[in-house]
């Protein structure tokens, strides 16, 4: 039976988690800590899981892995916390807010020979993998061109405070699009213009939305918009798409387009109810063959790592108000 404790409900990602955890068999969601008490209390109730009032008390525990969804600025504390105690770990994305601080977290895993996962799920959605395999297969040929968009709702809370969160929609929303155009490519960017701003919350200190061009190795062109765009009444939290153009041909992924419509006067809006198969439970499963097998995760710190050098020069792109080097 492996054993896991969750590192923070800061994330709202990690409720998911949670539930993958106890859909899994031979798996067992064991304790939860968070800064938060009384969030933390109520999802121990919630998931039947201990609650603990301090971390080193959870990871005095006999769990094999933490995953750590605490607000983006704290990964690292909890990342080499968990490290120092042997834990395997699973970490939310982005990576964290300084590649200064990624780099440190790799390094305290490697040190302490535990795995490091950065959290993509999207390469576990069976429309993607699909189209991986198409590419693969030469189907389109060369692919020299993409445009792509991660659009969502505005998460609230500590997601608006830049010292908190590291950056706005295009910080949150841009390192999904980037981990799958590296995983489809095997290519790395290499140059990045961007520009920022707010469409729909002026209220906030960071940008709801990001238009991005990109460039990776050999010359792939790459357009990607990233935004808090999408209304509270909207029947899910947004979407991810790509339209890849090759020497050969095309293709165009509606990544959560797997739904039925549901018009529910309960809800008072439109649902979605979808069918297709569940990212984040792909994403969990990787990381418990990882501690099975103890070796790395599939998507590594290092993937979180180059992922987050991509938004760290979009950022400077902005503030130069020119294409700069990744």
């Amino acid at each position: 039976m492996i054993k896991i404790g969750i590192v923070s409900f800061a994330h709202m990602h990690a409720y998911s988690y949670a539930q993958s955890l106890i859909d899994l068999p031979g798996v067992e969601f064991s304790g939860v800590w968070d800064a938060d008490a009384a969030r933390g209390e109520e999802a121990g109730r919630q998931y039947d899981a201990l609650f603990y009032r301090k971390l080193d008390d959870l990871l005095a525990t006999n769990i094999d892995g933490v995953i750590v969804c605490s607000e983006n600025v704290k990964h690292r504390e909890h990342v080499e916390a968990a490290a120092a105690a042997g834990k395997w770990i699973l970490c939310e994305k982005p990576l964290a807010t300084t590649i200064a601080d990624a780099k440190a977290m790799i390094a305290a895993c490697k040190k302490a020979k535990v795995g490091l996962g950065t959290a993509f799920p999207c390469r576990y959605v069976e429309r993607l993998q699909d189209m991986k395999a198409r590419l693969d297969k030469g189907e389109i040929g060369e692919l020299i061109a993409a445009a792509c968009t991660n659009n969502g709702q505005f998460p609230g809370g500590w997601f608006a405070d830049p010292k908190q969160s590291g950056g706005g929609a295009v910080m949150d929303h841009t390192v999904h699009i980037a981990d799958v155009m590296r995983w489809l490519t095997g290519k790395e960017f290499t140059k990045v213009y961007c520009t920022k701003g707010k469409l729909l919350h002026n209220d906030i200190k960071t940008d709801d939305v990001g238009s991005l061009h990109l460039e990776m190795e050999g010359g792939l062109k790459l357009s990607h918009v990233a935004s808090w765009n999408r209304p509270p009444s909207f029947a899910t939290w947004g979407d991810v798409t790509m339209d890849l153009a090759g020497t050969k041909g095309s293709m165009f992924v509606d990544a959560f387009n797997e739904k039925v419509d549901v018009y529910s006067n309960e809800a008072g809006k439109t649902e979605w109810a979808f069918w297709g198969a569940n990212a984040d439970l792909g994403l969990v499963s990787d990381f418990m063959r990882s501690i099975r097998e103890q070796n790395q995760p599939s998507i590594t710190g290092e993937d979180g790592l180059q992922t987050l050098k991509l938004t760290i020069a979009a950022e400077k792109s902005v503030k130069a108000g020119k294409m700069v080097r990744v």
